[in-house]
């Protein structure tokens, strides 16, 4: 027997996050031997989840059998959602997941930087003047130098073709990292966890898309439509499902089929006119000692029987075992030898059919407190296999050592406490406050990471085939949903309670007191304390019962809180506290969930902002038409409307002129097919004096128009104004919309955030008025912001500016001028 001692210090670990065991079916045990020869590797850069060019991501990775990653630049944190109302952070993380999701299909492995997207850029200038450039072109040189990529390959050139600011940011990043990961000199701190690397050549991938052709005849030229008949897919198939998986982008697609030609174009490098790779070795001649490696995987492959994988356990032992013999003094050498150990341990595992996991009785722990954890084990494929011992979160139980008999289930409980500085779960890039240019990241080695490893760890000591091997899983909860079946989630760590605040900013237009409750979460059984908060000076505060008491876990306590600003008051934050046993914990939890992605929370200060401002309106009741997802209704609620959402059935059999106004959610026309069915009747109340006030759709192949909009024609263009400081013009002062209930001037287009607004309309009829104009530095005014007619004895408005963001926020002037839009009186 081959006995390994895996130190920690080399020690390569198999974790999978929130995700079980994988289980690999004989076809992927087939390609994953394939890939064991092929050693090589690629990376691609762009700027934003979804840029990937999946079909050719899944060709590097699956047919090539190539190491293949995407380091997208941001998380998307600043583009819209066609799922929900999550925005910012929120939206990051789900795009994050999607991105994973897209990977685990189409094979290929994901990285970031620390760049935040703060939306829609014109030009890598302003984008680099937030980022900070060279910090990002840090964070893109680790991830060279970290992954190794024998090629480069940018989805944008650097010349602005790609439209977006942060496109063409990415592929000048890109550009400059190329060199800069080769130079001792450039970000010399790295060098203590990586080394300098020199990729081969950059290319970039061109595109004819959008209008715009950048392909040419003269360029380099790869077939990726080809069909896996080991897969039983093509890979314009699997990019389709991959694609897919941006579902908050709206970004679904058919699958395709046939053959599907991608141009490159040099950037730097050595020369290649046949072939990506041309001219480097992605054999185990590219190694000096491995050449015996090869012959023993094609050895492997030879012997390898779908019917009976276990056959193949000796070979990948032999493998394995050469692979640890290695020059460990060669950098290239150690990088190639544990990527093909984790590959190599993977395939094992696979072939002797052994699947190991470890989950948990709830989903959520706290430090300090026990938690009941069952491991499952089974080998389910001939062969000898056993299990030495199990690691249970840092302590070792011996008393398993078993020999596993074949498709026996082996079942073992355990209930361990937590050390109290167990770290809470939350994302890590989200641990600290952030501005709108990048996240601060303080343990620089978590850099480019997509996201958390697992919360808490078990470790296996599995023997297979005489090989000794330390095997990881991730410590997950798993549960049985009666539609949905068995499911898993991620394990949370979090604190003893949690504070949740119904809404990020309260707007308050008078002294008038109002109740807030404030829900406190238990994540213990018999949690007893009382509830604190902090207000701005000020502000009346009387919390009646401060005290809860809170039995079970998961229990909740609400307490009422009467605040109103008096005539001295300051606008700023609440802070909230539950202090327990002296101890203050002052954490809220934001959870999303939706069927596509592993649910995701993310933990941050229980505060919300307290604002007052003077407002006058008119009218009270307003009908709201809900889009992709926003929180407007919300907005208009703490300002005193009584807003009711209009289903289908509503609009279909119900009375809608006793509305003063109806607004519609952004991106109404984009997803909701049945407004074209009810588009006489909105033209109809508006005609006998309603007010229609819809915000900004797009219209676009991913998002067309469904339905009719307006009483008369106007287009809808991609005009944006991007810098939310912009100067606003204000084109008819005289006009109601500017007078009537409030009085609008500049200073209500101050304290704007991320834009002022996005998709305007153009080429209006004549009986629009255009009543803004705007731009962003150094290019023509757009007076598509805001277009409002005059129909029948009603008003009609579309609008592309960002009430969706400015309403939220707490911006003074965007609620006056809604207000404004929805006092639109009737006309004689």
């Amino acid at each position: 027997m081959r006995f390994i001692f895996l130190v920690i210090s080399s020690l390569v670990l198999f974790s999978l996050g929130a995700q079980t065991s994988p289980v690999l079916n004989a076809s992927e045990i087939l390609l994953g031997l394939q890939k064991l020869n092929t050693v090589g590797s690629v990376l691609y850069i762009a700027a934003h989840p979804d840029d990937e060019n999946t079909r050719l991501l899944a060709y590097l990775a699956r047919e090539k059998k190539l190491r293949t990653a995407y380091l997208s630049i941001t998380r998307g944190d600043g583009g819209q959602n066609l799922v929900g109302k999550e925005q910012g952070d929120a939206l990051g993380l789900i795009r994050t997941q999607e991105l994973l999701a897209a990977r685990r299909i189409d094979g290929a492995e994901q990285f970031f930087t620390r760049a935040n997207d703060f939306g829609f850029s014109k030009n890598p200038e302003e984008t680099f003047s937030i980022w900070n450039k060279d910090s990002i072109l840090c964070d893109v040189v680790w991830a060279i130098r970290k992954f190794k990529p024998d090629v480069i390959i940018c989805r944008f050139p650097t010349t602005g073709e790609g439209g977006h600011g942060h496109h063409t940011a990415s592929a000048i990043l890109a550009l400059e990292a190329y060199d800069a990961a080769a130079d001792p000199l450039r970000f010399p701190e790295q060098l203590k966890y990586v080394e300098v690397w020199q990729a081969k050549r950059i290319f970039w991938n061109t595109f004819n898309f959008g209008g715009t052709n950048t392909t040419a005849p003269n360029q380099l030229k790869v077939d990726v439509g080809v069909y896996n008949p080991v897969l039983g897919k093509g890979y314009g198939e699997i990019a389709s499902e991959s694609r897919s998986m941006h579902k908050s982008q709206g970004f679904g697609s058919a699958r395709g089929r046939g053959s599907s030609i991608e141009y490159f174009k040099l950037l730097k490098g050595d020369s290649a006119k046949t072939d990506l790779f041309q001219g480097i070795d992605q054999s185990w001649k590219r190694l000096k000692q491995a050449s015996k490696i090869e012959k023993l995987i094609k050895d492997g492959i030879a012997k390898f029987n779908p019917l009976e994988p276990s056959i193949t356990v000796p070979s990948l032992v032999e493998i394995y075992n050469q692979l640890s013999a290695l020059d460990g003094q060669n950098k290239e050498v150690m990088y190639w030898k544990g990527q093909k150990q984790k590959e190599c341990v993977d395939l094992l595992l696979a072939c002797s059919g052994l699947w190991m996991e470890a989950y948990a009785a709830d989903y959520t722990c706290v430090p300090g407190n026990s938690i009941s954890l069952s491991v499952q084990v089974i080998k389910r494929n001939k062969g000898e296999a056993k299990l030495n011992k199990i690691n249970y979160i840092g302590i070792s139980d011996t008393s398993t050592f078993l020999v596993l008999k074949t498709n026996e289930l082996y079942n073992f409980k355990r209930i361990q406490k937590l050390k109290t500085e167990t770290p809470y779960s939350n994302p890590y890039w989200l641990n600290e406050k952030h501005g709108s240019n990048r996240f601060v990241v303080n343990d620089k080695t978590l850099i480019g990471k997509p996201e958390n490893d697992p919360a808490l760890k078990v470790m296996f000591d599995v023997e297979i085939g005489g090989l000794l091997l330390q095997v990881e899983r991730g410590v997950v909860y798993k549960y049985t949903d009666p539609v949905k079946g068995e499911l898993y989630r991620p394990l949370e760590i979090l604190p003893l309670a949690t504070i949740t605040i119904p809404e990020k900013n309260y707007v308050f237009t008078d002294s008038t007191p109002r109740i807030i409750q404030f829900v406190i979460k238990s994540n213990a059984s018999n949690v007893k304390g009382n509830l604190e908060l902090i207000v701005p000076q000020g502000w009346f505060l009387e919390i009646k019962n401060p005290a809860f008491s809170i039995a079970e876990k998961g229990g909740e306590a609400i307490v009422d809180v009467m605040i109103y600003p008096k005539s001295d008051f300051n606008n700023g934050r609440l802070i909230a506290l539950a202090r327990i046993d002296g101890v203050a914990y002052t954490s809220s939890v934001k959870r999303i969930e939706y069927d596509h992605i592993p649910p995701q929370f993310i933990l941050s200060p229980a505060e919300t902002n307290l604002t007052k401002f003077d407002i006058k309106k008119a009218g009270n009741a307003i009908g709201y038409i809900p889009g992709a997802g926003d929180d407007v209704t919300a907005c208009l609620k703490q300002i005193g409307y009584n807003v009711t959402v209009l289903t289908d059935d509503i609009l279909t059999n119900g009375d809608i002129s006793k509305y003063s106004a109806i607004i519609t959610g952004v991106r109404a026309y984009n997803t909701n097919d049945r407004l074209q069915v009810h588009y006489n009747k909105l033209m109809d109340y508006v005609n006998k004096g309603g007010n229609l006030i819809v915000q900004y759709n797009t219209n676009n192949r991913i998002g067309p128009v469904l339905a009719k909009i307006g009483p008369y024609p106007f287009t809808i263009s991609r005009d944006r104004v991007t810098d939310e400081n912009a100067e606003v013009k204000i084109l008819k002062p005289e006009h109601t919309v500017f007078n009537f209930p409030n009085k609008i001037g500049k200073n209500d287009f101050e304290a704007w955030v991320q834009e002022r607004g996005i998709y305007f309309a153009t080429e209006p009829d004549k009986n629009y008025e255009m009543l803004l104009s705007m731009n962003d530095p150094g290019e023509k005014a757009s007076e598509g912001s805001l277009i409002v007619a005059k129909y029948g004895k009603g008003n009609f408005v579309y609008t592309g500016l960002a009430f969706f963001r400015e309403l939220p926020a707490g911006v003074p002037g965007a609620y006056r001028l809604m207000v404004n839009l929805i006092s639109l009186p009737q006309n004689k």
